[in-house]
């Protein structure tokens, strides 16, 4: 079992079923969307409904706000908490962020891309990279460069062509 941080867009309709997946495979999971603290998730409008008219002055101001103050230390709680991310795309700049983040920490980095893409050759930073859910948690759950055919080295370096 491990602790993984989901990282996303609110906008993804693949976010829910990966957590679902993830829990359902043993896993805890922090949810940005369901954080612990039960409150929901963090989102502008909470601030100001006319957040997407902000000059750069007043999204600056606004990452001050104590709404955004509670829902990023909510956030990056979570991350430090989380042994793995999955990255689930597509997913814009704060789940690149928060990956990026969590991999300079050292911690372990999946892409879940289940459909087509254009290619981002900077994945190759990430521990491994899959349209498949069942390679995602094996990965997680094993050494990604075990075959989760054969469970013999493959050499694949998290790079799975095939799903199942």
């Amino acid at each position: 079992m491990a602790k993984i941080y989901v990282a996303s867009s609110w906008k993804n309709k693949y976010q829910e079923d990966v957590v679902s997946f993830l829990t359902d495979h043993t896993h805890e999971v922090y949810d940005f969307k369901n954080p612990p603290h039960g409150k929901g998730g963090f989102a502008w409008a909470d601030i100001d409904e006319n957040w997407e008219e902000w000059s750069v002055n007043e999204y600056i101001d606004a990452l001050k706000h104590p709404i955004a103050s509670h829902g990023f230390n909510s956030d990056f709680d979570g991350m430090k908490w989380a042994d793995v991310c999955v990255l689930v795309l597509p997913s814009g700049r704060s789940a690149h962020s928060e990956a990026g983040w969590m991999k300079g920490a050292d911690k372990r980095v999946y892409v879940y891309q289940p459909i087509k893409q254009e290619p981002e050759l900077m994945y190759r930073l990430y521990d491994g990279i899959s349209a498949s859910l069942n390679i995602i948690n094996y990965m997680i759950t094993y050494d990604q460069n075990t075959c989760y055919k054969t469970g013999k080295p493959c050499g694949c370096e998290g790079l799975c062509r095939d799903g199942y």
